[in-house]
Formats: C-alpha cells, structure tokens, sequence
C-alpha cells in the first residue's frame, strides 16, 4: 500500500484546510487510516482514526470539535478538514495505515504503512 498525503499549506490562525491521503496497491482490505502530525523539536502526535469503511472515527483531545476526519471508500481517499486552526496545530501532517486489528490507535507502531507528509503553517 502506498499513501500520498497532500493539502497542506500557509493559513492564518481562525482558517481551515482540508488534507488528503490518497491510498493505492493492495487497499481491498484494511482496518484505519490515521492521521499524526510532528511539530518541529517534537515528538510525532495521534490526531484521529478512521475505519476503512469510514464508519467509525475517533480523535485526539487536541482535534475534537475543530478537525473532522473521512474517508471515501471509493475512491481509496482519506480527508482531514481542519477549522479553527492555531498556531500549535503547525506540524507535518502525516496519513498512516494498518491492515490489521490493533490494540492502541494513538502510537505510531500499530501502523504498517506511511505517507510522505504534509506541512501545515498557522501563522498568528
């Protein structure tokens, strides 16, 4: 499975992006897609889950209520819309993959597959 991650870019504080992760190869079957974000000096933070069938999502406390996450089954795409960005939320984004059952969403091991990344800047 490869992930293409795309979207990011300069924003003000208050404004949205929307992020997309475009999954091809083997994508018959999997189990979430997931999005983490690496500020720099940082460690790599969990932001919100999706079930590959889009029908169950889970979030970070730091993402609740501003970001909404989606996937189009159809079209092997995963979604972050992102509103009422702030200047913490600056980070490379990243759209990640398991294909298999896990026990713990939030760390970064239980994911097989990565995508390359996208830069998000909120300027104040």
């Amino acid at each position: 499975v490869q992930l293409q991650a795309s979207g990011g870019g300069l924003v003000q504080s208050g404004g949205s992006l929307r992020l997309s992760c475009v999954a091809s190869g083997r994508t018959s079957s999997g189990f979430y897609m997931s999005w983490f974000r690496q500020g720099l000096g940082k460690e790599r933070e969990f932001v919100a889950t999706v079930s590959w069938s889009g029908a169950s999502t889970y979030y970070a406390g730091s993402a609740k209520g501003r970001f909404t996450i989606s996937r189009d089954k159809d079209k092997n795409t995963m979604f972050l819309e992102m509103n009422s960005l702030k200047p913490e939320d600056t980070a490379v984004y990243y759209c990640a993959a398991a294909m298999n059952r896990v026990r713990d969403l939030e760390v970064g091991r239980s994911y097989d597959f990565w995508g390359q990344g996208t830069l998000v800047t909120v300027s104040s």
